[in-house]
């Protein structure tokens, strides 16, 4: 079973500033996509320091409802940040959003202020893994207290250096990291062609950790609405994240952490992965 705790390690900031307001001109979603649109792969691109990196995580878990300190520190890293209300929940969130063909294209990261942090929803190849945003969007939306992670390159950028997934030099790493330390449950969005495993249309995976009833339960749920490949049981083709970055430093901090492969049919229409992102925001917010 998953076991979250309600880490309270993003600040509340001070109380004499404006509440967040609604702002229908910015919905979250299409803020998402045309972040993810302005993806390229021959965009420039230079990977944080180790000191930017931890100035970014003091800076992002800070995060709260009014302006912090810290936000001074997030605009220093190239981020704009914004508070408002989500159009869908209605529920208020901050956005720290980085510019996404410049060097400094380190991601985007929402952040659900309604509770403390409670589960972290990562995609790490938004430009590749078609649709992994607006299906990481709708898990977010699933479960309050939920941050979502998108990451700022294209995989292929600077020679590979842009691969989140699999380098622990980026800043999108640095959240997973911090999260794996307070133990907050982690659920890491990717895609597959439908020729690269015909046999499955999504593959459950507890990355480089031993197997999870809470994953289990989910591919349990999902048994006769998808084919399900559970990494732990059987080979599903090399699509398992046994060596993905954020997986390992989970495991290492025995943190939970689930893979999710979902093939391009699936992702490709909603009632198909809506299923997946139901039965994982259950696991979740159980």
């Amino acid at each position: 079973m998953i076991s979250i705790s309600f880490v309270g390690c993003y600040g509340k900031g001070p109380s004499d500033d404006s509440r967040p307001s609604s702002d229908p001109a910015a919905a979250l979603g299409e803020r998402i996509a045309a972040f993810t649109a302005a993806l390229r792969e021959d965009a420039p691109y230079r990977p944080p320091t180790p000191q930017q990196r931890r100035a970014f995580t003091e800076a992002f878990t800070a995060l709260g409802p009014t302006p912090v300190a810290g936000d001074d520190d997030l605009r220093s890293l190239g981020f704009t940040v914004r508070r408002t209300v989500d159009e869908k929940t209605g529920r208020p969130y901050a956005v720290a959003v980085a510019d996404a063909d410049a060097e400094r294209g380190w991601g985007l990261y929402v952040v659900d202020l309604s509770r403390p942090v409670r589960v972290a929803v990562q995609v790490p190849h938004p430009a590749n893994d078609l649709r992994t945003t607006e299906i990481g969007l709708d898990l977010f939306r699933r479960v309050p207290g939920a941050v979502l992670s998108v990451a700022g390159t294209h995989r292929r950028v600077a020679a590979g250096a842009g691969d989140a997934a699999h380098r622990t030099d980026s800043l999108f790493h640095a959240a997973a990291e911090r999260h794996s330390r307070d133990r907050v449950p982690q659920v890491q969005l990717h895609g597959f062609d439908d020729d690269s495993l015909p046999s499955a249309d999504l593959v459950l995976s507890p990355g480089a950790a031993r197997e999870d009833p809470s994953i289990t339960r989910v591919a349990d749920e999902l048994e006769g609405l998808l084919r399900v490949c559970r990494a732990w049981a059987r080979d599903c083709g090399d699509l398992e994240g046994r060596r993905n970055r954020q997986g390992v430093v989970a495991a290492q901090h025995d943190a939970f952490f689930a893979h999710v492969e979902l093939n391009r049919t699936t992702r490709d229409s909603p009632d198909k992965w809506e299923p997946v992102v139901r039965a994982l925001g259950k696991a979740l917010a159980d």
